[in-house]
């Protein structure tokens, strides 16, 4: 076991301990029974625990907020225009884009903010494909779905397999 795994452990049962510390209002009897419990719901919660496959970068994060913050406030000056326009100037359909990114988690996580693109949503994700449903498909989502997912990378401290950037 590596040291980080041991201080994983030690803080559960650490937690765990002291969750029952308060549930018994610390009656000393209470240890016979309770160590059991203790050990029992550190294990149950090692076992269950399920890493999320990428780690958050804070250098990432700092880049990703303001480009979140400004796309998706145009996404939604994008979509009201739209909405208002006498002409209601849409072209809906789906788009498949093929995805770079190497884990699932960070792939559900682009589908997630995909909305902030404007007019966009993630419909689907297939594999390493992502369906997704736009208001125009005359915008050049490819690319901005391209930049998308270099932030999300950035942001995740991953890298981009298959295309230009493998």
């Amino acid at each position: 076991m590596r040291k980080d795994q041991v201080a994983g452990v030690l803080v559960r049962l650490g937690l765990f301990g002291l969750l029952w510390l308060v549930i018994t209002e610390g009656r000393p009897g209470s240890w016979a029974v309770g160590l059991v419990f203790v050990v029992a719901a550190t294990w149950l919660s090692l076992a269950l625990h399920q890493p999320p496959g990428w780690r958050l970068r804070p250098l990432g994060l700092l880049r990703f907020v303001p480009y979140f913050a400004w796309y998706s406030l145009r996404g939604g000056v994008d979509v009201a225009w739209r909405a208002l326009h006498p002409r209601m100037p849409l072209n809906p359909g789906l788009l498949e884009y093929q995805l770079r990114l190497p884990t699932p988690a960070a792939r559900v996580f682009l589908a997630g903010v995909l909305s902030l693109l404007p007019g966009t949503l993630g419909a689907r994700i297939e594999g390493p494909r992502l369906i997704v449903h736009a208001l125009d498909l005359e915008q050049n989502l490819p690319e901005a779905l391209a930049e998308l997912e270099v932030r999300v990378a950035d942001l995740f401290d991953l890298r981009l397999t298959g295309g230009k950037d493998d």
